[in-house]
């Protein structure tokens, strides 16, 4: 795997590859440099990022630990889990502005603005575009996080993402949802004496 002396590379955890043999996973910081393309060991694909590299070598590793409820296909991240649900529940919270076509992916709906309309996404190095919250129940979509938890609350009450939520989001959320009806309540209270 290449290296500059600018990285700074530490190990920090291994991969077992279809025949059981550890496969390193290797950890850079420091400045990213075009010239250096880091080597799959296994399959010989060559990625410019570390991170890519270390995100694509767990598609060598036998385990799958997190497996569709609809098919039981397995898959080593939850992005790609996330991705290949929405084939079964039909959820294509990303869509075309001119044309109105949906797709799973934002990668697809820039693909096809481009592709189709001649759009060109216009993005500065690096720069986040801004993120969509999906409910993976029915496809709402919201710009916060504390949208989506708000939708799911009071949509999908037993909703496996309220269990997976961390609590102390959960908290902060829940004590929104309270105040208002706490103060909602206080004035019907101040109403009635009246």
């Amino acid at each position: 795997m290449g290296s500059t002396s600018k990285d700074v590379i530490a190990e920090l955890g291994r991969v077992l590859d279809m025949d059981g043999r550890a496969v390193e996973i290797r950890f850079t910081t420091g400045t990213c440099n075009d010239s250096v393309i880091h080597n799959c060991e296994l399959c010989g694909k060559s990625f410019r990022l570390q991170r890519m590299l270390n995100r694509h070598l767990k598609c060598h590793n036998q385990v799958k630990r997190h497996l569709c409820t609809f098919c039981g296909k397995g898959f080593n991240d939850t992005f790609d889990l996330k991705r290949h649900v929405r084939t079964h529940t039909g959820i294509r919270p990303y869509k075309c502005d001119v044309c109105y076509k949906a797709f799973t992916q934002r990668c697809s709906l820039e693909s096809h603005l481009k592709k189709i309309h001649g759009v060109q996404q216009q993005y500065a190095y690096k720069q986040r575009r801004d993120k969509l919250y999906v409910c993976e129940d029915c496809g709402y979509t919201g710009p916060t996080q504390e949208d989506l938890y708000l939708h799911v609350n009071s949509a999908h009450p037993g909703s496996t993402f309220l269990k997976k939520t961390s609590k102390k989001l959960a908290a902060l959320l829940q004590n929104k949802l309270t105040s208002p009806l706490q103060e909602n309540s206080t004035m019907s209270e101040e109403e009635e004496k009246k």
